[in-house]
């Protein structure tokens, strides 16, 4: 009797120790992720935003893979590679000397206007100038706006009973210039400033109506809205070609960004999504706006005609391109850094060695771009040196996902890495590739701004008309082209191009091929 207590009492403590087990198992976990997120917080309010990575302790220890001491034939190979590759990137990032940039005259090019100011007083019949002395300010003249009067004369014949010769008129008069607005106030000139003040310069309508007031006229934002909406839709099919454009292309990055559009049914801001898609090679850029969507079947309609290497962050809405055979995913290693720079404060020491492992692929880069490398020549550099770094580090992350807790910020950069790594590599076998998406982030920093500014697009058809002139912008801004010149002269040439019987090709309208000649009008200012 009292050996089958005995029994019992022990069967209750085991299940009680179980028990208590998995408790204390489920409490470190959930503590570690409090940890993990008071961290994040902690950073998010005081610390630093750059993901530059700090200098690391040249004496941490390496990691074991299999933590045994003993390697695997396979796992010592991969590492003896990364070794030589990582001395070959110190000794040559070492020996190189970067040239300093000579800070550019900022007045080099602007007119010079010169006021002369004697002394007072001076007799110059005693004294005789023997030299000056010259001082520069830089001085600013608010804008003005003017009208310009399209003077049209008209002639008749001086003899009344003459008759006009056959394909002659009775009175002759030059044909009206087409207008950007059909039998609109604003001028070209006019349109474009207000276009690059809401998207360029990230000023909202409300201001420069303020702006406008200061300069001697009252525009209200009705009629600001009026002129706004057509010079979108004479931008539209210019627009459209430049989506042909840059699909037509073999390279592309595509990201999304959020961008806040009023649903008037729930009286409320909603979070919407424009796609970005650019290439790489030309330049150019776009923005894509399908009622806000982010779908799967959104990426699959957008990116339909194109071909090429498609690359992007981890987002699962691209898997749909898994399987085609005229697509070649190519991850981004920006993402993967951001992950491991996120998870510093709460695992640092797994954190710097991932971070020193990105690092060391980036000198690669950097190297090939000190060295003026071609195409060719960058992909030997990468197959080379980087190669081995990335087949280490994927080894690394398979070997040591298992020591960290699935939802911590470092189990969670760990499988983002390795899950994304087959896409990574892709980056090695063509030196045209880029080793992340950055300059596709790049182009949608402009809207980040705007956002902030004018904090929402009133419904669809605003949110598609800022599609329009950020990506017409954007390509502006990533070929060098000076946007106000650009946008001056397209939209006086438009209307003549898009004339229903016009031979003219739009394609070079877009800032790649714009030559900036404007011979379609001749104004006198007065």
């Amino acid at each position: 009797m009292l050996l089958k207590v005995q029994s019992e009492q022990i069967t209750r403590l085991s299940e009680t120790n179980t028990s208590q087990a998995k408790k204390m198992k489920e409490m470190q976990s959930e503590i570690t992720q409090l940890l993990s997120q008071i961290a994040w917080f902690k950073r998010q309010m005081f610390g630093r935003k750059s993901e530059k990575l700090a200098v690391l302790d040249p004496n941490q220890l390496e990691f074991d893979f299999d933590g045994t001491g003993s390697k695997e034939t396979l796992a010592t190979e991969i590492e003896e590679a990364r070794k030589a590759a990582v001395k070959e990137i110190d000794n040559r990032t070492t020996k190189e000397k970067h040239n300093e940039r000579r800070n550019r005259k900022i007045t080099e090019n602007l007119p010079v206007v010169e006021v002369v100011i004697e002394p007072e007083n001076i007799d110059k019949e005693r004294y005789v100038r023997i030299g000056e002395e010259r001082t520069r300010t830089l001085e600013f003249e608010p804008g003005k706006l003017y009208v310009k009067e399209i003077v049209r004369p008209k002639y008749g014949l001086k003899n009344s009973t003459d008759i006009p010769k056959e394909g002659e008129k009775g009175v002759i008069i030059a044909s009206l210039p087409l207008q950007p607005i059909n039998k609109g106030l604003p001028g070209a000139s006019l349109l474009a400033e207000i276009l690059l003040q809401k998207y360029e310069y990230h000023t909202p309508f409300y201001r420069q109506i303020q702006e406008f007031g200061h300069l001697g006229i009252k525009i209200s934002e009705s009629t600001l809205d009026g002129w706004f909406k057509p010079a979108c839709e004479l931008l539209h099919p210019l627009y459209d070609k430049l989506k042909e454009v840059v699909l037509s292309t073999d390279y592309v990055q595509v990201d999304e960004t959020t961008l806040p559009v009023i649903n008037h049914n729930n009286h409320r801001a909603a979070k919407e999504y424009l796609w970005m898609v650019r290439s790489v090679m030309k330049r150019l850029v776009f923005f894509h706006y399908d009622k806000g969507s982010r779908s799967q079947e959104t990426a699959k309609k957008l990116l339909k005609p194109f071909k090429g290497y498609l690359q992007s962050d981890g987002y699962a809405g691209y898997n749909v391109f898994e399987d085609n055979a005229d697509v070649c995913l190519v991850g981004c290693m920006a993402h993967i850094r951001r992950h491991f720079e996120e998870a510093l404060l709460e695992n640092k020491e797994l954190a710097e060695y991932a971070l020193k492992e990105i690092q060391n692929l980036y000198h690669v880069e950097h190297m090939a771009d000190d060295s003026l490398l071609s195409y060719d020549e960058r992909a030997t550099l990468r197959q080379n040196l980087s190669e081995p770094i990335l087949n280490s580090f994927e080894k690394w992350m398979e070997k040591t996902y298992h020591q960290a807790l699935p939802k911590s910020r470092i189990g969670q950069a760990i499988a983002y890495g390795y899950s994304i790594m087959p896409r990574m590599k892709e980056y090695l076998k063509d030196g045209r590739l880029k080793i992340d998406n950055n300059l596709g982030e790049n182009a949608i920093r402009p809207i980040t701004i705007s956002r902030k500014n004018f904090l929402f697009c009133g419904n669809h058809e605003a949110a598609q008309n800022t599609a329009i002139i950020c990506s017409l912008l954007g390509s502006c801004k990533g070929l060098g082209v000076n946007p106000r010149e650009w946008l001056n002269d397209v939209l006086v040439k438009l209307p003549y191009y898009l004339q229903p019987k016009s031979n003219l090709n739009l394609r070079e309208l877009l800032p790649d091929e714009w030559t900036g000649d404007n011979s379609n009008e001749t104004t006198t200012k007065i």
